[in-house]
């Protein structure tokens, strides 16, 4: 086999493992989720199992995706990526479970992300702060986050943001609702700091377009 043929390969083969990859972190928030639905002790425990066997398998597919790309910063955008693509298929169920009306602005989006959207979906809150003047860029401040329990870095994976799929959630939703956002980590408990803070900036706002015209 040629060595254009062997690369090929190798890209189709980590093409389809990537694609196994966002179908188990998919299913992983789906175990992790159900176990909100449950009001008893004995659901209560059913929850904790879940949540263990959530953390477990993220650290699982970042540990697989550091083997298969070797260099951390494309990790960190295949984590983007993946969470990206959850975001935009998860807010649709959002939408109908929470439901939250129309937000009027980008300060109330973001406080339904941090006190609603996280709840849903992590089983922690945020807080908002650190606005800026013009109302379009805002940090999210967690000081719980499930996705690192039993976490730490080694010395060689300092520059990975392990929790960089929350970014691309964001992104996604957010992008669905017609806003353009950049999200980025400025605080990281496995890096040392106090709390997990995510930068979140309004790039641009789409207006909703409309099939068709109201009669004049």
């Amino acid at each position: 086999m040629t060595t254009a043929k062997q690369s090929q390969v190798t890209k189709n083969a980590r093409t389809v493992r990537m694609q196994w990859l966002m179908d188990e972190i998919v299913t992983g928030f789906e175990v992790y989720r159900s176990g909100f639905r449950f009001q008893s002790c004995l659901d209560f425990v059913f929850w904790l199992k879940n949540a263990e066997l959530f953390t477990l398998t993220y650290g699982a597919i970042v540990r697989q995706l550091l083997t298969d790309l070797e260099e951390v910063e494309e990790v960190n955008k295949q984590l983007d990526q993946m969470g990206y693509n959850i975001g935009v298929r998860l807010v649709d169920e959002f939408l109908e479970k929470s439901n939250v009306s129309s937000c009027v602005d980008f300060k109330e989006t973001a406080e339904v992300i941090a006190k609603v959207g996280f709840k849903m979906f992590l089983g922690v809150t945020a807080s908002v702060s650190n606005w800026d003047s013009e109302g379009t860029t805002c940090s999210l401040i967690l000081e719980d986050n499930p996705l690192v329990d039993f976490v730490e870095l080694p010395d060689n994976c300092q520059g990975l943001y392990y929790c960089n799929i929350l970014s691309g959630v964001i992104r996604g939703a957010l992008e669905m609702v017609s806003m353009k956002t950049e999200v980025t980590w400025l605080r990281d408990m496995l890096r040392g700091d106090d709390v997990f803070e995510l930068q979140v900036k309004l790039l641009k706002q789409v207006p909703e377009e409309y099939p068709y015209k109201d009669d004049e």
